[in-house]
């Protein structure tokens, strides 16, 4: 059985070894136990706080499986115990000053006397995303990216927002790593960061790549539109693809009702994905259901795989159960075990949606 909840401070060491690990670029987590244990303890006390108006509050989940438990009900067989992912919401992006991204826009250029007219795709340094919700450190080991507990990781921050929306804003996005070579260099950073920055693509990570709302992006990346047919071919092929091991994430948001296309990273030109809540699968489709303890099966039911998870914003958790349909029900049958791992009894309620 696999449980998503929030993060701990037990969890550092954890966290460490997955960092070693995890996927190249800018959006995975901090490589240092220093700063690893700075994010965890921003997160505990996001959690613990009172939030009437989003801000700086950061909340890091972890996926962790529970060992050889029954699993039943809650979907998939058991396995080792130990964190094996994370996934995290930035209340408000650029809180403390801006952030900033590339806007994909199209410039007309129209010459009468020559009668010639065409349009050119450029780049314009935008603001844009600023007090956007911003999802981040979405990692999940090899064993469970294909299966349901990677779409529980996933689905389960966002059901954190249906629970508590006066801690996020009304829109979300998330910035996906972009294409970069053996050697962790970026084509699309040596076009064009690299000119202004004068710095490797993996220094640029380590000086600014965690602070997009720093005067130094303002003092030295260019204010006016960047025309992308200047740029060379393999910048220009890189802009809006994703790092291979970043496609179970893509798949994961675009199902969800994130859209690309609109705005790329600045450093690596990464896509990034953005959204209306009202858009977005979770909150669309979550439910409220009362929690009653199930019976054995005595017929052949169909069944349907949820994403469940317990109604409190300080002891939030979710898991996935297989189930019978409840969406013409106000209850939803639960064993005990996962009652349990939910820290939840009879007649208390939890949100609910389909994966």
């Amino acid at each position: 059985m696999y449980v998503v909840r929030p993060v701990e401070l037990s969890d550092i060491a954890a966290l460490e070894a997955l960092a070693a690990v995890t996927m190249p670029g800018v959006h995975t987590l901090p490589k240092t136990r220093e700063k690893i244990a700075a994010s965890v303890e921003r997160s505990i006390a996001s959690f613990a706080a009172h939030v009437d108006i989003p801000s700086e509050e950061s909340y890091l989940f972890v996926l962790e499986s529970l060992g050889d438990q029954a699993a039943d009900e809650a979907g998939g067989e058991g396995s080792g115990g130990g964190i094996v992912g994370t996934a995290a919401i930035f209340a408000s992006a650029g809180s403390n000053g801006t952030y900033f991204s590339f806007r994909n826009d199209v410039i007309q250029q129209v010459s009468r006397d020559l009668n010639i007219s065409h349009s050119v795709h450029a780049l314009t340094l935008c603001s844009e995303l600023t007090a956007y919700s911003q999802l981040s450190g979405f990692y999940v080991g090899a064993k469970e990216q294909n299966g349901p507990e990677a779409a529980l990781l996933s689905r389960a921050r966002l059901l954190y927002a249906v629970l508590a929306p006066q801690r996020f804003g009304d829109r979300f996005f998330v910035p996906l790593a972009g294409i970069t070579d053996a050697d962790g260099g970026s084509p699309f950073w040596d076009a064009l960061g690299r000119k202004f920055f004068q710095m490797d693509f993996l220094d640029a990570e380590r000086v600014i790549g965690g602070a997009r709302n720093r005067t130094l992006i303002v003092e030295l990346m260019p204010h006016y539109p960047v025309y992308v047919p200047l740029l060379p071919g393999d910048a220009q092929a890189a802009m809006g693809q994703i790092h291979p091991s970043g496609e179970p994430a893509f798949n994961l948001l675009t199902a969800e009702g994130f859209e690309a296309d609109d705005y790329i990273d600045i450093f690596d030109g990464g896509p990034i994905l953005q959204a209306h809540k009202n858009s977005l699968r979770t909150f669309s489709g979550a439910l409220t259901r009362r929690v009653e303890t199930s019976a054995p099966e005595r017929t052949a039911v169909p069944r349907v795989t949820y994403a469940v998870a317990a109604s409190s914003e300080q002891n939030f958790r979710a898991v996935v159960v297989d189930c019978t349909p409840v969406e013409a029900s106000a209850t939803i049958a639960l064993s005990q075990d996962v009652q349990d791992v939910l820290k939840i009894a009879p007649g208390d309620s939890v949100l609910c949606v389909r994966l």
